[in-house]
């Protein structure tokens, strides 16, 4: 593959060649429901299929879960893949190669070139590091130590852990000096000599989630510090967004139901020891929501497990707080806070494998533990410690997700602090929008008509045809209205799973996609009629509550030159 930017364009073609339901057909077997494909959805465990497919729009949604996208979506859920990986499999699926821009394509194949040599270094190191384990004399103390703890050859091997030798050259004198400089591996002093940043450490390769070597734990036998030392940031390493132990996890269960986090290095050895192979570890830095959004993309719920001291609740607090905005349906957390003087290797060595299991399964629910943070000082009579209480919680709160969790917590909140939470505008919205839903089983004409857009962008052209004045119109949403419609016509997407695509990462992506999951009752053979008269009664509307609009501003406080401007022209066509 060579270096730089993936066309637009080519992503354009490749979203119209693809047939989405052909696609998910070879990795979900699909059945004909009507006009659309239906199935058990593979993203959450169900009993009956709420998990559907259309043809027309290349879209997916499951009634379920909330899961939704286009093709390169459907990859990126399924298979766990970033954005350019699924692009190269959905390519290859179809028969085509993945084109780049070619204005940058000199410094970028360079770059990739060196890439790769710098994970060849690392496999190399990697490699080298085992040897040493295994064969070398001084080795053979890093072996005893592993034993002492309790770590077989088995996992040791699975795991690939192995031992740098305690010298300042070991690395500098078999390899490339720059490249081991540029992955972190050699420390330079200010007199321009090297030395091997890792010495006489048991080494712990950190590895991808694809399996490849982007960075070194390194641990020391004896009670010398720093205890644990850790590769630097590099081209290839990026602490804030790996996890030690995924790509060993992924390997035995590519969909687990949940991945316990645990501290360090050892933690997650010591657990596979025991057959708990669901375990992984930040890498000597706090967990950042990189590190959970990465997490989530393979199982459902994380549970924080800490030391039961002071620096272990501090950092089970910090994962709560920093986890919140990455609570989206259908994901959740537990805190399992281990009992005082244990960590999860003697724990398990004392407890047993049944008693872990359980007292991971039985963790301590995050809403529960987040209410216990703030209300186990408060004093039941003090109103001004559950003032204190309401505003410290809420400020964390407004982070959440718009969502039924987000207003269950603020309901507990209301119901802690004896507040009502009817300032909260966020809830607020949200009941609204689901009472108005629950008294019209269709949605109001401004999304029904802009559903139907978004289900068929080909339908822009006939909002063009009308050359509609957007001065003299109103209705509630418009400005998103407008914004759709330029996105479309700017773009001209071929079909809704290309239209999806412009707006990923997009502020109004949820959006998009539950107009698109709108069942709209409308036959494929009258959509365009429909879409017609639909949206001529959406601009009656729509011109009469602007011109009422605009003769109550003027009888209250007077227009600006525009508006008299726009009513004088309003009032002339009436």
């Amino acid at each position: 593959m060579s270096g730089g930017r993936i066309p637009k364009a080519f992503i354009d073609d490749l979203l119209v060649r693809v047939d989405i339901v052909d696609l998910i057909d070879t990795h979900v077997p699909l059945k004909k429901t009507g006009a659309n494909y239906t199935a058990r959805c593979p993203f959450h465990t169900e009993k009956s299929p709420s998990f559907t497919v259309n043809r027309n729009k290349q879209f997916f949604h499951c009634f379920g879960c909330g899961a939704s996208g286009n093709a390169i979506g459907f990859l990126m859920d399924f298979n766990h893949l970033d954005f350019v990986e699924a692009v190269e499999d959905l390519a290859a699926f179809v028969g085509l190669d993945v084109p780049r821009e070619v204005g940058e394509d000199r410094a970028n194949s360079a770059a990739k070139t060196n890439i790769n040599h710098l994970y060849q270094l690392m496999e190399q190191v990697a490699d080298f590091y085992v040897g040493q384990l295994r064969a070398s004399a001084a080795g053979k103390k890093a072996v005893a130590y592993l034993k002492q703890r309790g770590v077989k050859s088995g996992i040791a091997g699975e795991y690939n852990l192995g031992y740098a030798p305690d010298a300042w050259d070991a690395l500098s004198a078999r390899f490339d000096q720059a490249a081991l400089l540029e992955a972190g591996l050699l420390v330079q002093k200010d007199n321009a000599q090297v030395y091997d940043r890792f010495r006489g450490r048991i080494m712990f390769p950190i590895r991808n989630k694809r399996g490849r070597v982007v960075g070194f734990g390194g641990r020391v036998l004896d009670d010398s510090l720093p205890k644990y030392l850790n590769s630097p940031e590099t081209a290839l390493f990026h602490k804030g967004s790996e996890v030690y132990g995924l790509y060993e996890l992924l390997k035995k269960n590519a969909k687990p139901a949940r991945i316990l986090l645990v501290e360090g290095y050892m933690d997650v050895i010591a657990l596979a020891e025991f057959g708990i192979d669901y375990a992984v570890a930040t890498l000597g830095t706090a967990a950042t929501a990189a590190h959970f959004d990465l997490l989530f993309r393979f199982a459902p719920e994380l549970v924080f497990c800490f030391d039961g001291d002071n620096a272990g609740r501090a950092a089970a607090w910090r994962a709560v707080t920093t986890v919140l905005p990455c609570l989206k349906g259908g994901r959740s957390c537990r805190v399992m806070l281990l009992p005082a003087q244990h960590d999860p290797d003697t724990l398990v060595r004392e407890e047993g494998l049944d008693a872990f299991t359980e007292c991971v399964a039985t963790a301590q629910g995050l809403s529960d533990y987040f209410f216990e943070h703030f209300t186990k000082d408060l004093k039941s009579a003090d109103m001004e410690s559950r003032s204190v209480l309401r505003n410290e919680a809420e400020a964390y709160l407004t982070q959440l997700p718009i969502s039924a969790f987000r207003e269950m917590m603020f309901e507990k909140l209301s119901a802690l602090a004896r507040q009502h939470v009817s300032d909260n505008e966020a809830i607020l919205a949200l009941r609204q929008r689901e009472k108005k839903h629950r008294l019209s089983g269709r949605p109001s004409l401004p999304s029904f008509v802009m559903a139907l857009l978004v289900q068929n962008p080909k339908f822009i052209g006939l909002i063009e045809e009308m050359a509609i004045d957007w001065d003299q119109v109103a209705f509630d949403g418009i400005e998103k209205f407008i914004s759709i419609l330029h996105v479309i016509s700017t773009n001209k997407p071929g079909h809704f799973g290309a239209l999806l695509e412009l707006y990923r990462g997009h502020g109004d992506e949820l959006i998009v996609k539950k107009l698109a999951a709108l069942d709209l009752l409308t036959p494929e053979e009258g959509m365009e009629a429909e879409f017609c008269g639909a949206l001529e009664r959406l601009m009656a509307q729509a011109r009469l509550a602007k011109l009422e609009q605009l003769l109550a501003k003027d009888e209250a406080e007077g227009l600006s030159g525009h508006e008299q401007e726009a009513l004088l022209k309003m009032l002339a066509n009436k």
